[in-house]
């Protein structure tokens, strides 16, 4: 088959079922659940052959006009190196408009990436496994409606974006966890359902001891359960491997334009809400 003889179009609902079979099929561990969750935060193109199968996805993900993500690029094993990549890239970038852009680029994608001027930020380390024995911390607990807000404010002071959509889909799926000083929270932590059991993230502390005690909070009343994290700090994933998350892979951090100081802040990202949404 010809790139010439694939139509793109705007990703629909139609498009699901087609996107998790491409997924699968690509090694990705996403249910329909979690490109329900994608789609709904962002907005996307699919690749479609003369049958209408999809050979091709990539989504937008914008945080208000500060910036955008893209994510979830994938292009049939059949079809590489015949430009649909390129072709899904262009309309993802158009659909970002005049936002700064940035995504998590695996070693397959990051050639595509660098031509169309995204440059490395970073490096992000995936960790997963079933969780072992771990005592429960006793500054952690468990967040309220009420501190949405709050963690809202304090996820775009460490993200440097407003992703308040982000945090209310969290809110809706998942559970966020806690660290309350002076009456005021100095950290937080979400875990919702993702790919073959949970995902921890995003965490956002001011201290890496924080938000180790973040990451255990869930971790002490899930053992037995598989989770993953997806963090930039080696630190943290030097003490995930040391506690049953195995290093398992990653990806490089990219930016366009690439991020020339970085924002000073109180706070940290200590892990990725995942790779796709940062």
């Amino acid at each position: 088959m010809q790139a010439g003889e694939i139509e793109t179009r705007a990703f629909g609902a139609e498009h699901l079922d087609g996107a998790v079979h491409l997924s699968r099929e690509a090694g990705w561990p996403h249910r329909a659940e979690d490109w329900q969750v994608a789609r709904h935060l962002s907005q996307g193109v699919v690749a479609v052959d003369d049958t209408g199968k999809v050979v091709g996805t990539a989504l937008m993900t914008p945080y208000g006009k500060d910036c955008a993500t893209i994510n979830m690029v994938i292009v049939d094993a059949s079809l590489r190196g015949r430009g649909v990549g390129r072709r899904l890239m262009d309309e993802a970038l158009s659909l970002g408009g005049e936002r700064p852009l940035r995504l998590i680029a695996t070693a397959d994608g990051l050639p595509l990436y660098e031509k169309l001027g995204f440059r490395e930020i970073g490096r992000v380390f995936q960790h997963q496994g079933t969780v072992g024995a771990l005592a429960a911390p006793a500054r952690t607990e468990a967040a309220t409606a009420a501190d949405l807000s709050e963690i809202t404010t304090m996820d775009q002071n460490a993200f440097g974006a407003d992703r308040s959509s982000l945090m209310a889909k969290l809110a809706e799926i998942g559970e966020f966890a806690v660290i309350r000083r002076d009456g005021r929270i100095a950290g937080f932590a979400c875990i919702r359902n993702f790919g073959r059991g949970e995902v921890v993230g995003p965490v956002v502390a001011t201290s890496l001891d924080d938000a180790k005690a973040l990451v255990a909070h869930f971790m002490s009343s899930r053992v037995g359960a598989f989770l993953r994290l997806d963090t930039g700090n080696a630190e943290l994933g030097a003490w995930l491997s040391e506690h049953s998350l195995a290093h398992v892979g990653g990806g490089v951090a990219m930016a366009r334009p690439a991020t020339a100081a970085p924002t000073i802040s109180t706070f940290t990202t200590f892990a990725l809400a995942n790779q796709a949404l940062g």
